[in-house]
């Protein structure tokens, strides 16, 4: 089987993190196990059968509380096609799904790295992404 595709470049394109004030940094501390993380994947054609997909990741409280933290990252990868892909349904897998799963690694690393620096050296993602669940999900 041929590669569909060749990773021309990676990089972090954005990253954010926000914590407040020392109160705030407490009362994390003490519930951010309550955080969940998110994702998000957009992609835009460029010339010569590249493609940019931008890969965001969220970590953050879903609940309302006045005192909590802030951690995202936005993750750019640029691919070359190696043909012509004229399937929709192909592409979309393969920039859903495959492209993710190659890419994933240095990208969780990455969002763990920040929060770790910002002070909250125990978290850890329990749960891996399915990206073919999330696939199916979306288009079945």
């Amino acid at each position: 089987m041929t590669e569909k595709y060749k990773i021309l470049a990676e990089f972090v394109k954005d990253m954010s993190s926000e914590t407040p004030n020392i109160e705030t940094y407490l009362f994390v501390k003490d519930h951010i196990s309550k955080y969940h993380l998110t994702i998000n994947i957009n992609s835009k054609a460029l010339k010569n059968q590249m493609i940019e997909i931008c890969t965001t990741l969220k970590y953050e409280d879903k609940e309302a509380n006045e005192k909590r933290s802030y951690f995202e990252i936005n993750y750019a990868t640029i691919i070359k096609l190696n043909e012509v892909i004229r399937d929709k349904k192909v592409l979309e897998r393969m920039l859903l799904c495959e492209v993710q799963k190659e890419i994933y690694p240095r990208l969780e690393k990455a969002l763990l790295n920040l929060i770790h620096d910002c002070g909250f050296a125990d978290v850890k993602f329990a749960k891996k992404i399915d990206f073919e669940k999330l696939y199916k999900e979306k288009f079945n």
